[in-house]
């Protein structure tokens, strides 16, 4: 037993909210020093076995559990979750969802100091860590004005100082520019080299190749199939497409513009939305700077820049939703203002959980939509697979299953212009194609908006290509057609 870091027997488990179990009789031994990928559709479970590897179940996450669980020889079932601190790190798809302080460094700190450790021990791990990750320019900032990545390292920054034996990572890439995934690859080899246990939930595979030993393989609450990393990494795309997989290697990044990547050619003229005066600032700091931009009127535009370009704030302007923001907009032959434009457009949350509100997933989608719109709704819920879920609460369900209960809701909305923030950060091969498609025949209702970092969401549904960085206009491509 004291050859592994986790184990797991005869696990079932089935959240207090769903009538269908997560887990069923799983049984997985993780080898301490081992760097394993749990993979598989969205629902599989293996999300579901994050939280109980970091005791989140059953400790926060109530339901029906059945089997044993053990990390690093203590009981899951019988450590307080305070207790586990030390030893089981996590690492979220969201970080501001683990942030407690409004400044890095203490961030860094805090759960050092929430384990009751010395003063001179948690300056000495912090500056250890600091050095270490080599994120000295990150000390003493707001987080609220760090970037996605600059979030991302701070959380692993804050689980690497507690020194723990078992380091778990639930879709860390999935909000992350190429910049910033490789510099987490980097963080998770540092953490390799010195013999951490690493288990990693993620559906973008390709930035784990040649880092992860071991590739568990989930299907409906089991492990379908259990890999050695060098043979799951060779497995060829249409093997990996049958197992709802994404590919491994992404043949195009749409933030490289060398010539002959692909086919680029100017925005066209005339039907376009225009938009004047589009800056904004943080105090001192100029976040967004557009004096004049014409959108397409019924295309699919991916918005896409390196994390802290820029793309966030110029989506929130554009919605009305950012204070002071005194910029205007022309849509449909319409002069806009910002409280106009909150009328007319929709969008939907980088983090769905909060703009999740009703009862029911049924209700949810339909929100903001007319009420005789219920056929609607429940056909756009089988396109999304969604409809067996139509009862359930919005938040038992799993993340990916979230984001496409958000992105029915605003499909149904019937606003002029839709904008979605990361709509497939933790979505599968076949979740991403069916909200893809759903987005692109929209282009004949709406105008849709999509921030992004995933390239395939890119070449599978977008018409053209806004590329934001320091807060400007980098470049405008249009696309070739689907």
């Amino acid at each position: 037993m004291n050859d592994y870091a986790a184990v797991l027997q005869n696990v079932s488990f089935r959240y207090g909210n769903s009538e269908e179990g997560a887990l069923h009789e799983l049984d997985l031994k993780i080898a301490r020093g081992e760097c394993v990928l749990l993979c598989g559709r969205s629902g599989c479970g293996k999300t579901t076995v994050t939280r109980l590897l970091n005791g989140l179940i059953p400790h926060y996450y109530e339901g029906e559990l059945q089997g044993d669980i053990t990390v690093s020889g203590k009981s899951i079932r019988d450590t307080a979750i305070e207790d586990l601190a030390g030893i089981v790190g996590s690492v979220f798809q969201n970080p501001r969802s683990q942030f407690f302080c409004v400044d890095t460094t203490a961030e860094i700190a805090f759960g050092c100091e929430n384990m009751g450790l010395p003063e001179a021990e948690i300056r000495s791990r912090v500056d250890s860590t600091v050095r270490d990750m080599k994120i000295e320019k990150l000390l003493d900032r707001s987080i609220f004005k760090l970037s996605g990545g600059e979030k991302q390292k701070i959380a692993c920054a804050g689980v690497a100082a507690m020194l723990p034996e078992l380091i778990v990572l639930d879709e860390p890439a999935s909000n992350l520019d190429l910049d910033a995934i490789e510099q987490l690859r980097e963080i998770i080899a540092s953490w390799k080299a010195q013999g951490k246990t690493i288990v990693i939930a993620e559906h973008r595979l390709g930035w784990l190749s040649g880092l992860c030993s071991r590739v568990i393989y989930m299907e409906s609450g089991r492990i379908g199939e259990d890999f050695p990393g060098e043979s799951f990494f060779s497995l060829d795309p249409v093997r990996l497409s049958s197992m709802g997989l994404r590919p491994v290697v992404t043949d195009k990044n749409y933030l490289d513009t060398q010539p002959g990547l692909f086919q680029l050619q100017p925005f066209s003229s005339g039907g376009n939305i225009v938009l004047e005066n589009f800056r904004y600032s943080y105090g001192r700091k100029n976040a967004l700077d557009i004096e004049h931009l014409e959108l397409p009127e019924g295309s699919v535009t991916a918005v896409v820049g390196h994390n802290g370009a820029g793309k966030s704030t110029f989506t929130k302007c554009l919605c009305g939703l950012q204070r002071k923001f005194r910029g205007t907009a022309v849509i449909g032959g319409k002069r806009m203002k910002p409280r106009d434009m909150q009328h007319c457009s929709y969008m939907v949350m980088q983090d769905v959980n909060h703009q999740l509100f009703a009862e029911t997933v049924l209700e949810e989608v339909m929100l903001g939509a007319d009420k005789n719109s219920e056929d609607k709704a429940l056909e756009l819920q089988k396109k999304l697979d969604l409809l067996e879920y139509k009862d359930r609460h919005p938040m038992s369900l799993s993340g990916g299953q979230k984001q496409r209960t958000a992105i029915a809701s605003a499909l149904l909305a019937g606003k002029q212009l839709l904008v979605f923030d990361e709509p497939t950060s933790g979505l599968d091969l076949k979740s991403m194609r069916a909200a893809a498609g759903l987005l692109y025949s929209l282009r004949s209702e709406c105008t849709v908006l999509i921030v992004t970092h995933d390239m395939e969401l890119i070449g599978q549904c977008c018409t053209h290509v806004l590329h934001i960085e320091n807060g400007g206009i980098h470049q405008q491509v249009s696309l070739p057609e689907k």
